[in-house]
Formats: C-alpha cells, structure tokens, sequence
C-alpha cells in the first residue's frame, strides 16, 4: 500500500515557473493544503498509521509539506532523492515564455504536457521512469511518499503500467492524494470520496 502526496502550492506555482529541483517556499494556500492533506491522510489511515514508513523527495516544498504532515502523523521518515522532481536542467526556474524567448524553437510542437523533455540538459522521460521503477521496486511494506507534480505522474504511470501519453496527461492535485494499490491508483479528496480507479496494463 503507497499514499502518494504532493507539495502544497509554492511561489513558483503561482507564477507559472518549473521548479524543478530548484525551490520556492509554500505560499499559505500551500501550507493550508498540507494540513487539509494531513489530515486527510491521518483518517485514512487511523488505526494503522504505525505501520507506515514515510519516504520525502529532499526539496524544500516537499520537506515542508512532511513536517506539516508530521505534526499530525509523527511517522518515521527518510529522504529519497529519487521521489525529486523531474529537473529540466537549464529551464529550472523559468516559466514557459521566457524558455521560448531564450530558447527559440525548442518548444515547437510541443504541449502542455510534453514541453518538460524538450530541454536540451534536462532528464529524459527514460531515466525519471527509471527512478520511480527503483523507488516502487524497494518498497517492501505500508508507504507514504511526499513527492512532486510532474514525478507523481511518471510515478502513478509507472505503477499502473500507463502509455507516456497516459502519465503526462495525468492530474496533480494539491489538496488530496493518490492510493497506489494491486497495480491501480485512486484519488482522495475532501470534496470527494469517490475513487476512479485507473486500471493495471493487461
């Protein structure tokens, strides 16, 4: 069983930069975020929370976000730096426009949800896959993992066995959280309790 969060919203959010594996601090719908989370979190598994390691990608937002975590789940914890966010190498901490006006036709053909592996030194699709197949494939019992947007994707698609296409188009939100179990994920929310469940690979 894997609860899969993300970091609460950041500055960078809000001004439509990539993070990447540079930082912004939460905002304070960020940090409100984290606590809704938590709790959340803390009802779903009550009565079992001990059993639960807690794993956090070593980022500011995501170490931030555990400790509100921690304040209602005192669980232990490690860092794994293969739970970081997705680096786009140069383009880290820039927003779309100003990589196009500094990086003439890179973005071409390119969308939304495919523009991050564009960056001619940033990760590839490949090796971020790579690093949530390691991560998946050491967790040996009742996990919660504190990562970020765009590795919650690639991690959730791999985990279910999803098409590139499938994982980059997969949602990130930031006020609820992802149930990773028996090869499907479902998303839990307080404005909901109804699970989509996105079905394992034949």
């Amino acid at each position: 069983m894997i609860y899969l969060l993300r970091h609460g919203e950041t500055v960078w959010n809000t001004l439509g930069r990539f993070q990447g594996q540079k930082d912004s601090p939460l905002t304070r719908r960020g940090v409100e975020q984290a606590d809704l989370v938590a709790n959340l979190l803390r009802a779903e598994i009550e009565g079992n929370a001990q059993s639960f390691d807690m794993h956090v990608s070593p980022l500011g937002r995501t170490r931030e976000t555990a400790e509100r975590v921690r304040r209602v789940l005192p669980l232990k914890t490690r860092e794994d730096a293969r739970l970081m966010e997705v680096s786009v190498g140069a383009w880290d901490g820039m927003t779309m426009f100003e990589i196009d006006m500094e990086y003439p036709g890179k973005l071409d053909g390119s969308d939304v949800f495919d523009w991050y592996f564009r960056s001619p030194d940033g990760e590839s699709f490949d090796a971020a896959c790579a690093r949530a197949k390691s991560w998946l494939a050491d967790i040996k019992g009742p996990t919660i993992a504190i990562s970020h947007g765009l590795f919650g994707r690639l991690l959730r698609g791999v985990y279910a066995g999803l098409s590139r296409r499938d994982m980059l188009e997969l949602p990130v939100p930031q006020d609820g959280f992802y149930r990773l179990c028996e090869g499907e994920f479902s998303l839990v929310t307080a404005a909901s309790t109804d699970r989509q469940l996105a079905p394992a690979s034949e």
